[in-house]
């Protein structure tokens, strides 16, 4: 029996999967609440109450808007910094979790101690609305009905910034200069002018007289240098130069060439966005081969990069 290669297809409402139909319905009665008093005295709610609203409702607002427009505009915002919209989801619903969490405790606090009771319902619904947020965005996946939603997707790039980290060297030790090795060296003795000359005359006599080299007896070959040879010349080094320019020479740029993928691949740009795809039914015009990588570009003048080459036939 053969396992199928393709997922089943998904149903929603409309263009929102189960979950996110789910998620935008405890967002919306979390939203509404958030205007009623969550005090037993007076009017205060998190929206008057000075900065309380940002981390228990409108960071939950900002996720809910993004994951809305995942599905109405696909080519918009994709990531919110190295976070994809779905784990800025699940940040977003834990922290507003733990702010209301906190909320609660220092209210049973407070009664336990003897005082007021000073929060009202609202608190305790929407503790329990932001911790189902947390199921639908950080258990979802574990949760076989939810969990659809996170099979078959399309793999692409990781942003640099969730991608492994790059190993740390140690620093090379300082290198010591080694002592230099003293040498000795015979010095020659020196002859100062006070010293006196200890020869006596009896020496000076016993001089040899001086006999051309004709009367002697013996013969003695005389070394003739032909001054009439001239030493050559060195010829100017106009080839080396020549040669020298020659290898100095500019590099040749890459040259672009038409390349086929066997099947349809992303095309990205440099923090791993799609720009578009490339597939076996026409040829795309690469520009630069970087060896793993290639920069193609469009026929409407965008350039991105394709990571998997591996197959690819050269035009």
């Amino acid at each position: 029996m053969t396992a199928s290669t393709t997922e089943d297809p998904q149903y929603g409402v409309g263009p929102f999967s189960i979950r996110e139909v789910a998620i935008g319905a405890v967002w919306l009665v979390a939203f509404i609440l958030s205007f009623v008093s969550i005090t037993t005295v007076g009017f205060n709610s998190v929206w008057t109450s000075g900065l309380l609203w940002v981390l228990t409702i409108g960071v939950p607002t900002v996720a809910v808007f993004l994951i809305a427009l995942r599905r109405l505009s696909p080519q918009g915002i994709r990531r919110v910094g190295s976070l994809g919209i779905d784990q800025f989801a699940s940040v977003a619903f834990s922290v507003a979790t733990v702010l209301w969490i906190q909320l609660l405790w220092e209210t049973v606090s407070i009664a336990i101690d003897g005082g007021p009771w000073v929060r009202n319902w609202v608190t305790w619904i929407m503790a329990v609305l932001m911790l189902a947020g947390v199921v639908l965005t950080v258990f979802a996946p574990l949760i076989p009905p939810l969990s659809e939603d996170f099979r078959g997707r399309r793999e692409i790039p990781a942003h640099r910034n969730a991608r492994p980290i790059r190993p740390v060297s140690p620093r090379p030790a300082p290198v010591r200069p080694e002592p230099a090795v003293a040498t000795e060296i015979d010095e020659a003795p020196v002859v100062t002018a006070d010293e006196t000359d200890t020869r006596t005359d009896a020496d000076f006599s016993q001089t040899a007289v001086w006999e051309p080299v004709q009367t002697r007896d013996t013969y003695e070959p005389v070394t003739v240098v032909d001054v009439t040879e001239e030493e050559p010349v060195a010829e100017p080094l106009e080839d080396d130069v020549e040669d020298t320019d020659t290898a100095t020479g500019t590099p040749v740029s890459n040259q672009a060439f038409w390349a086929l993928a066997p099947e349809e691949r992303d095309v990205v740009d440099e923090i791993g966005i799609p720009l578009f795809r490339i597939g076996p039914t026409a040829w795309a015009l690469v520009i630069e081969d970087r060896g793993e990588v290639f920069v193609i570009r469009h026929e409407d003048g965008r350039v991105g990069y394709l990571h998997d080459v591996s197959d690819v036939t050269r035009g």
